[in-house]
């Protein structure tokens, strides 16, 4: 990725119902860089929204992420639940690819009272199934494990570097606003966003900065992590120094904003950037 792009986590929310081409013309409008498909509730898409889509984010030089389903967990205790979820990271990779995403994201498991060490035994072995199939497929999208917003999910910062040194087709998508959330009000300072960035270039190298997914929102949480999304002007998320530390350090890639009108934050986010 040559620069820093600015996305919406799905389409617009002024388009109501108005469908693709609507929502590419609105974020066109807003001078924003693409969209993030959510998938969140199972990987479903007409043909028609496939083609519209692929056809006007390559006419449009916009970019495309996708974000998996919410079902995804690759420590249940049930075996044909974790072959379900990594069937769901896969079609989301799959249909990635088939639109032309940069990226796709999900949220890999849960520690479900476990060790963190097994835990992580258990992803990375489902992490060798996916990146086999789509290796076999010829699919090369970035898979990207998302920092998690509970400290009962799995996805640690920590975890989520780690897993990403042992696999090629691996990279992080950092949510910050999980990050801040999981810790009940860290990672919120511009010296904690610096290390962050300082981290994964020491332990992925300058290419994980060069091709970066990032999500941002304002968030609302408590001792148990996080509760919901909240405007940015509206929460704590210290963004002005979030954006700093990213220019600060060149970052490229894509930042998909989650925020609930989620194209309002990202033009704030966009235009910030821009005003550095």
């Amino acid at each position: 990725m040559e620069n820093l792009k600015f996305v919406t986590a799905g389409q617009p929310i002024c388009n109501g119902s108005a469908g693709y081409e609507n929502a590419f013309k609105i974020l066109e409008e807003l001078k924003l860089d693409g969209l993030e498909l959510e998938f969140v509730h199972g990987v479903r898409m007409t043909a028609q929204n496939k083609e519209l889509v692929k056809k006007i984010s390559k006419e449009k030089d916009m970019v495309l992420t996708a974000h998996g389903p919410y079902y995804i967990n690759l420590n249940s205790k049930e075996q044909e639940k974790i072959e379900a979820s990594i069937t769901r990271v896969l079609d989301t990779a799959r249909i990635g690819k088939e639109l032309g995403a940069y990226s796709v994201t999900y949220h890999a498991a849960f520690y479900m009272g476990m060790k963190p060490e097994d835990v992580y035994k258990k992803v990375e072995t489902s992490m060798e199934t996916i990146c086999k199939t789509l290796d076999e497929e010829g699919n090369d999208i970035w898979v990207r494990p998302e920092t998690t917003g509970k400290p009962t999910q799995w996805g640690n910062l920590e975890e989520i570097v780690k897993l990403s040194k042992g696999f090629k087709q691996v990279l992080p998508c950092v949510d910050f606003s999980h990050l801040h959330a999981r810790t009940n009000g860290k990672y919120n300072t511009y010296d904690e966003f610096c290390a962050i960035f300082e981290y994964i270039g020491k332990e992925l190298g300058d290419y994980a900065l060069n091709n970066f997914h990032a999500h941002i929102a304002g968030i609302d949480y408590g001792e148990k992590g996080e509760k919901k999304h909240l405007m940015l002007e509206e929460s704590d998320m210290n963004y002005k120094d979030l954006i700093k530390a990213f220019k600060k350090f060149d970052i490229k890639g894509v930042i998909v904003c989650e925020s609930p009108v989620m194209e309002r934050d990202a033009v704030l986010l966009k235009e910030y950037y821009q005003s550095l």
